[in-house]
């Protein structure tokens, strides 16, 4: 990975951005951590997202799945970076159940070794008839598709470059290879168009960031959203991760960013350790999220907190289910559903959010509790 590094800054002349090395050792082919990483996922890997945590939290996004496939029929579901294939798992299940399969459940896996591990995974918990609705691509699909586009702690993953406001301008993070096997973190004046998405942030929120403030922008999600948005009909996009909205995420006292890298379960922030061998993520900006959505003919169709997404998705209606159970299993689903929901701990720093196009209809998931109104700017304004 060092040596593709160095290749990289010699081509360019000069230091990678921080979005430049984050596409680099998170998906370059072979040496890139999600290239080569099958086993991330899950107690044995990195991190646990909450589809492997437990089967609760599939079973309330199927709920709302349901909804939106049962007012698109022949509709089909595309799931953006299936993981281990846990949460299509649970989806199919429970869509079989309730007689609401898609036509077709599409997984866009570029990773070889994830999408193995899926297959496996699929292959042995689903029936024969409801495999055969599961296709993988490569890329997004040429032909627009009606129904629903899934994206579970996939844009967190989204590239990102890293700034500084300083006294002497504004100041862009990158990284070079010194003496071709150590790298480094520089600091340069911002590329153009660095400067002016961040003058377009600034100008956007209701105080002066002090000098030394640093923190992440992402111009890759406008470009990646219209590219969804250009291959959905008709239907809604569903995005679940962690972030805030805007006035949270740039507040004064959140001034060294929000970047965070997962290695066997272990969090830090140094991105620059185990180039390939670790995850590196940011936090979601969801105002730029909704902007963007807007920019390229989406509508917003709600924004809210995890738990009460869940909640609104019969939480405790599948919780009942399991009235019967043995006590242990009772006490550990108990567990699970506490994690899922409690603010300390993925309940409100998860956050999901929904597009639609050519689709208006009110969601269940956002009945409780929509909370839209924080993306424009009139929410507390705090940090988490």
């Amino acid at each position: 990975m060092i040596q593709q590094l160095a290749d990289a800054v010699a081509t360019g002349g000069g230091p990678l951005g921080f979005d430049e090395y984050m596409q680099q050792v998170l998906y370059a082919p072979r040496f890139g951590y999600y290239s080569h990483q099958g086993d991330a996922f899950g107690p044995g890997g990195d991190f646990t997202t909450a589809p492997e945590y437990s089967a609760l939290y599939g079973a309330c996004l199927a709920r709302q799945c349901q909804e939106i496939l049962a007012a698109l029929p022949g509709a089909s579901l595309l799931e953006l970076g299936a993981g281990s294939g846990a949460l299509a798992a649970v989806l199919m299940r429970c869509l079989a159940e309730a007689d609401a399969l898609p036509q077709r459940y599409l997984i866009l896996e570029p990773s070889a070794a994830l999408r193995a591990r899926q297959q496996t995974l699929l292959r042995a918990r689903l029936p024969a008839a409801h495999y055969a609705r599961l296709h993988w691509l490569q890329a997004l699909p040429q032909e627009p598709l009606c129904g629903i586009i899934l994206a579970n702690e996939v844009l967190d993953a989204l590239p990102v470059c890293r700034f500084v406001h300083s006294p002497e301008g504004l100041l862009e993070q990158g990284v070079t290879v010194v003496g071709g096997q150590r790298l480094q973190a520089v600091q340069y004046p911002a590329r153009a168009p660095v400067q002016k998405a961040v003058d377009d942030l600034l100008r956007s929120l209701p105080w002066t960031l002090p000098f030394g403030y640093c923190s992440e922008i992402s111009l890759w999600l406008a470009p990646w959203l219209a590219s969804l948005a250009d291959c959905l009909q008709s239907g809604v996009m569903l995005f679940i991760d962690y972030g805030c909205p805007r006035r949270e995420y740039y507040h004064p006292q959140r001034s060294e960013g929000t970047l965070l890298c997962h290695y066997r379960h272990r969090a830090h922030d140094d991105p620059l350790l185990l180039p390939g061998l670790q995850d590196i993520t940011a936090w979601v900006d969801f105002t730029a999220l909704a902007l963007a959505a807007e920019a390229c003919g989406l509508r917003l169709l709600g924004y809210t907190t995890q738990v009460w997404f869940l909640l609104a998705n019969d939480l405790q209606g599948e919780m009942e289910k399991a009235a019967g159970a043995e006590l242990p299993s009772r006490v550990q689903l108990a567990h699970q559903a506490r994690v899922l929901s409690l603010p300390g701990e993925m309940g409100e720093r998860f956050k999901v959010i929904a597009c639609g196009k050519d689709h208006d209809q009110a969601l269940r998931g956002f009945a409780l509790r929509d909370q839209r109104h924080f993306l424009h700017g009139t929410g507390s304004g705090r940090p988490n």
